[in-house]
């Protein structure tokens, strides 16, 4: 298995040469695109209040307020495009409607990169992240400080449907890795499972994992953070877990706590 496409969304802020980075490191070892896509905010989301009644001028003065920020924008996430040398990446600027061509270009992508910052509810591109991974359902790289592709990565698994998911759509990334390591808490867990089972998996395409059956109960998240830094992961891969609520990305307990974790890096799949 192997990615083809690696895409950043851009907000024209100060964290977009640190996604144009982590989505190089991962795009290079497979010789993959890696796209920036800016998205800034969409004229269309504030036309609702600016409805019958509303002053002309103001109107007009706000609107073109919104143009000439997300010009700015634009600007700085170009520049931030050119922080990299890498031969295969491509600018993406979006237009009206801003989330629609998010999702299209999302669905033409392999992995959909961002910081820390969107997954935590911080910055313009919050929304962006719920809506990769609630309503995209796209796998999505959280790059943090260290990130580092083909060194180890840590898979938690627990038999279900999305730490399964996560831990199929991960497998180019496990390919490159030095060594990986399945993270396994049963007595946190309220399903019965084997972690041997996706280790045969992983065996039978080529992936030597070793497994790590974490012995203490109680909340998965702490636990599998420290096993994870214990195996000196650089990447966790993780199924990510909520319910879409009134266009809303709910994240469930363990998800939120991984998110707002410094370390490691996550690979996340809903």
């Amino acid at each position: 298995m192997s990615w083809a496409r690696i895409m950043a969304p851009l907000s024209g802020g100060q964290g977009d040469a640190a996604a144009v980075a982590a989505a190089v490191m991962l795009a290079r070892p497979f010789e993959a695109e890696m796209i920036g896509v800016y998205t800034p905010a969409d004229v269309a989301d504030v036309m609702p209040w600016m409805g019958e009644g509303f002053l002309g001028g103001v109107q007009a003065t706000a609107l073109e307020s919104l143009k000439e920020a997300a010009q700015v924008g634009e600007k700085s996430a170009r520049a931030a495009m050119e922080t990299t040398d890498y031969a295969k990446s491509r600018f993406i600027s979006l237009q009206t409607p801003i989330w629609a061509g998010l999702s299209a270009e999302s669905r033409l992508s392999d992995v959909v990169v961002f910081t820390s910052d969107p997954g935590r509810g911080r910055g313009p591109l919050s929304e962006a992240f719920q809506q990769m991974m609630a309503d995209e359902q796209r796998p999505v790289l959280i790059a943090r400080e260290g990130l580092k592709i083909g060194g180890v990565v840590a898979v938690a698994w627990d038999g279900g449907k999305e730490a399964s998911r996560a831990a199929r759509l991960a497998l180019p990334l496990l390919e490159k890795a030095e060594r990986v390591v399945i993270l396994a808490a049963p007595k946190a867990s309220s399903r019965s499972f084997d972690a041997g089972r996706l280790k045969s998996y992983y065996a039978a395409r080529g992936v030597d994992a070793e497994v790590d059956i974490l012995p203490d109960s109680g909340d998965a998240a702490p636990l599998l953070l420290y096993a994870a830094k214990k195996s000196g992961a650089d990447v966790l891969v993780a199924g990510a877990f909520g319910h879409p609520r009134l266009q809303e990305f709910i994240f469930g307990g363990t998800t939120r706590s991984l998110l707002n974790s410094d370390a490691p890096s996550l690979f996340l799949s809903h």
